[in-house]
């Protein structure tokens, strides 16, 4: 069946074009990950090999759904694409940055910062200078990595240079700042981050075990510094990765009925408008990228819980009881967020590129008004974070009852814990 589906893409049969490949990694990786999942195995496998094998299983079949993907007609017949792709290797893409401005420059800065950030993280880590922290000193070095991204919509509202050494002008630097793609940005994550360490972290506490062991400020038992450094995690796991990849999917493939409505000569068909709908999901989206898109989602969800998961481990002062049941069932769960606040933020403020009016490009007025009337406020941001916030909590919680483990908040409103 799923030969027949790949083989198929492009609507007929041809048995004598067969490429196998797909179905043999893939049925190859099932089979693996079947073996290494199964309860009986659980002792004598390593945990190394059974989350290679997950992990090998899901990108064989994220592999398989890009396989059998219709592309756009413009994709196709280009050779070079209008808006900038990282790597050819991966299926990541940049927003237009003649376009898409704003996104473009917004993402381009926390590209750069997440090289920063990780670089200093990893520095602390491998050197094992945590050793000689205090809990002040968590907080100052946390709070001092989150500080740029806070204040970069203030303090540098152009936040990015285009391509070719050509200067772009962000339009957030003529906005207010309320209504700057960057401040509603940092306003949905702080808002996240806050609701994810003091709801979620009980959670780990209750489901996993997991516990923070080093010195610290606390804010409803979970450290001060956690709450800070959960900003320009989720800054990059969003703006860098989750968007690229959501967007690669939108803007590459389609369905067959654009493409026959490119090619049938209907001059009533405006293509740039539905295109342009499309990139969002808003409708013409066939079954095919349907089920990649939301499978990408999935994908990176488990993905980016597990790497967080897995180089955490390193660090010895934030521990789980079970690793082995952190690293399969825990990435799992972690990956709850990300099932929510990845479409959820790709889609945020969508149209805020859409009037170029506010750079003096645009001087229709209808479609002024019309793009006025979609913008989001501060305010929108802070909502949308905290209804993806309780969808979020709804879900952790249905897999609480699901395993019959009883929630339990302790703790105080703020408490030092460990100090030295």
């Amino acid at each position: 069946f799923l030969q027949k589906i790949i083989m198929t893409r492009d609507g007929q049969w041809q048995p004598e074009t067969q490429n196998n490949s797909p179905i043999i990694i893939l049925l190859f990786c099932f089979t693996f990950t079947m073996s290494a999942i199964d309860k009986e195995s659980t002792d004598t496998i390593p945990i190394e090999a059974t989350m290679t094998a997950i992990l090998a299983t899901m990108t064989a079949i994220l592999y398989g759904l890009h396989f059998i993907q219709i592309p756009l007609k413009s994709q196709r017949t280009s050779t070079s694409s209008s808006s900038l792709k990282l790597s050819t290797a991966l299926p990541i893409q940049l927003p237009n940055p003649q376009t898409e401005p704003t996104k473009y420059c917004y993402e381009i800065f926390c590209t750069k910062y997440t090289i920063f950030w990780i670089f200093s993280f990893s520095y602390i880590v491998v050197s094992q200078c945590y050793e000689y922290f205090t809990a002040w000193t968590y907080l100052f070095v946390c709070g001092g990595l989150a500080l740029p991204l806070v204040l970069q919509p203030w303090l540098y509202p152009s936040a990015g240079f285009g391509r070719n050494s050509d200067f772009i002008v962000n339009p957030d630097v003529h906005r207010p700042l309320s209504q700057r793609y960057s401040t509603k940005c940092t306003i949905y994550l702080l808002t996240y981050s806050f609701i994810g360490n003091y709801w979620y972290t009980h959670y780990f506490y209750s489901v996993l075990q997991a516990k923070y062991m080093m010195p610290a400020q606390r804010l409803n038992d979970v450290p001060i510094a956690m709450y800070l450094a959960t900003h320009f995690y989720f800054t990059t796991y969003h703006a860098c990765v989750g968007n690229g990849f959501l967007r690669f999917v939108d803007r590459n493939y389609g369905d067959r009925d654009d493409d026959e409505r490119l090619n049938d000569g209907n001059t009533s068909y405006d293509r740039g408008n539905d295109i342009s709908n499309n990139l969002y999901g808003n409708k013409n989206r066939g079954w095919r990228k349907q089920i990649l898109f939301w499978y990408t989602v999935l994908y990176l969800s488990y993905f980016t819980a597990f790497m967080e998961t897995l180089t955490i481990s390193s660090f010895p002062y934030y521990s789980f009881k079970d690793q082995v049941m952190a690293y399969k069932y825990g990435s799992a769960f972690y990956g709850i967020y990300f099932l929510v606040s990845f479409p959820g933020f790709y889609y945020l403020d969508r149209f805020v590129d859409e009037d170029l009016g506010v750079t003096g490009k645009s001087g229709n007025e209808k479609q002024h008004q019309l793009s006025r009337s979609r913008a989001m406020s501060l305010m929108d941001s802070f909502v949308t974070s905290c209804g993806h916030g309780m969808m979020i909590l709804t879900l952790l919680d249905f897999v609480r009852l699901y395993l019959g483990i009883p929630l339990k908040i302790g703790g105080v409103a703020f408490a030092a814990t460990g100090t030295k």
